[in-house]
């Protein structure tokens, strides 16, 4: 996520914190850089301009010139103007109003609104204890609601049975009674989207708004629409009243420019990211931290909420007791790997470390992927309990055994082994310092494929 632009302005400021101080030329020139930077990354050229003065009013003032570290603070300028533009503060979904609260989600076809949909409803059933039903409005895509009928299943939410025939407004009205009558917190109604803005479209999602008076309107696009985004959010929010935005496909955006352009030109907040195919890769929006990842700072807050959320802290407690004792064998390595496919995708995960990507080079030598984890997955799962538990007994008929058990090869099994070798002998170290040593050991454990990077 936003790669291209982390880079680009991570060489800018490069420079500039090489140089022992900074005169107006020098940070006039760096602001070229980062106008450029921020044009290719597909923020809207209005959005750039107020952008660049704002920083350049602050950066040739008397405080970055006569600095001790003056490039750094031009940093902190760029990030302190950054956080402004994409929203100061964490906007939560707004719930306050009596039950069932609506929440209207509008966009184009093909931005995610239905799976965006049911990541929300997952999100509000599981972190706030809301009961949520699920409602298609899509009468046109063939099988739209049935789609959004699965997806409420696989979250454990309502869905509100199809009624053949049954236009829009009606539909939403059905499932606000139903929210009434069987005692719902939260009602999400999934709009039809078109292929492109259009008056009919308009005029529908407006009828629908009239009907159930939403509490939020959120508009879902898709992170890569590029300057398109400017059109869509400004249409939106001036024919319907959008309150919040929801950016999909995050996760494969390298520019970033719609994450800074829609919440500069229509004053609403972005909410949330999708970033993933999977149902609960759904993350709120948080300015700060999307600013630091701009700047290749990386998301430590963010990293360490998904850790939280994901991490099995039973099974964390007994590899920290048996590490403690200097033990480390291959169960106690399935257990990790488990707790890192949990945490989701590998990339999306580095991404969030501070400094991250001066490691780019590195990181795509590694062959870094969720496939390298199921694979060591599966070469332990093919091991016998004793031989997980003395990893030493594995030698060349057992490799060849465990090899074709895991559909690999036994270059692989003696990678995995050697791996496991590796973080046996740190995790003994480790044991030797205490409680203090253990817990600085166990939290800069990197996963497994990274053993090498230095």
């Amino acid at each position: 996520m936003f790669e291209s632009l982390s880079n680009r302005l991570g060489d800018v400021f490069d420079r500039l914190k090489r140089r022992g101080a900074l005169s107006e030329s020098d940070v006039a020139e760096a602001m070229r850089e980062v106008r450029v930077a921020l044009l290719e990354a597909d923020v809207a050229l209005p959005v750039v301009k107020e952008f660049v003065a704002k920083v350049k009013e602050r950066a040739v003032g008397h405080e970055v010139v006569k600095s001790i570290t003056p490039g750094q603070m031009v940093v902190k300028i760029v990030n302190d103007v950054l956080v402004e533009t994409l929203g100061s503060d964490d906007v939560e979904l707004n719930l306050n109003a009596a039950a069932p609260v609506a929440i209207l989600m509008v966009g184009l076809q093909g931005s995610g609104k239905t799976t965006t949909s049911g990541k929300l409803a997952l999100r509000l059933k599981s972190r706030q204890k809301k009961k949520v039903l699920l409602a298609s409005l899509d009468v046109y895509r063939p099988a739209a609601q049935r789609q959004l009928e699965i997806l409420a299943g696989q979250v454990q939410v309502g869905s509100l049975p199809v009624v053949e025939g049954q236009m829009p407004v009606d539909i939403a009205k059905r499932a606000m009674e139903m929210g009434r009558r069987e005692g719902y917190d939260v009602v999400i109604l999934d709009t039809a989207g078109r292929l492109h803005i259009d008056q009919e479209l308009m005029a529908e999602v407006a009828l629908v708004r009239d009907a159930v008076r939403p509490t939020e309107t959120l508009l879902v696009t898709d992170a890569m629409i590029g300057q398109d985004a400017v059109t869509l959010a400004r249409e939106f929010n001036e024919k319907v009243g959008v309150t919040g935005i929801v950016l999909t496909r995050v996760d494969g955006d390298a520019r970033g420019g719609a994450a800074l352009s829609m919440r500069h030109i229509t004053g609403r907040p972005i909410k949330f990211l999708g970033m993933g195919e999977k149902m609960d890769a759904l993350e709120p929006f948080r300015p700060e931290g999307i600013a630091s990842r701009m700047l290749g700072m990386g998301d430590v807050v963010s990293l360490v909420e998904k850790a939280a959320e994901s991490i099995d802290h039973a099974e964390a407690e007994k590899l920290a007791a048996r590490v403690q004792k200097g033990k480390f064998d291959l169960e106690d390595l399935a257990s990790q790997l488990r707790q890192i496919r949990r945490m989701g995708d590998m990339k999306g995960l580095l991404g969030m470390l501070p400094g991250i990507g001066k490691m780019k080079k590195q990181l795509d030598g590694a062959n870094l992927d969720d496939r390298v984890v199921a694979r060591q997955e599966a070469i332990i799962s093919s091991m016998t309990v004793i031989e997980r538990r003395r990893p030493e007994i594995i030698k060349a008929s057992r490799k060849r055994r465990i090899a074709a058990g895991a559909g690999v090869s036994v270059q692989d099994v003696n990678k995995l082994l050697k791996q496991h070798q590796m973080m046996a002998d740190i995790m003994k170290k480790v044991g030797k310092m205490g409680p203090k040593g253990l817990m600085r050991g166990l939290g800069g454990l990197l996963p497994p494929g990274l053993g090498g990077l230095k």
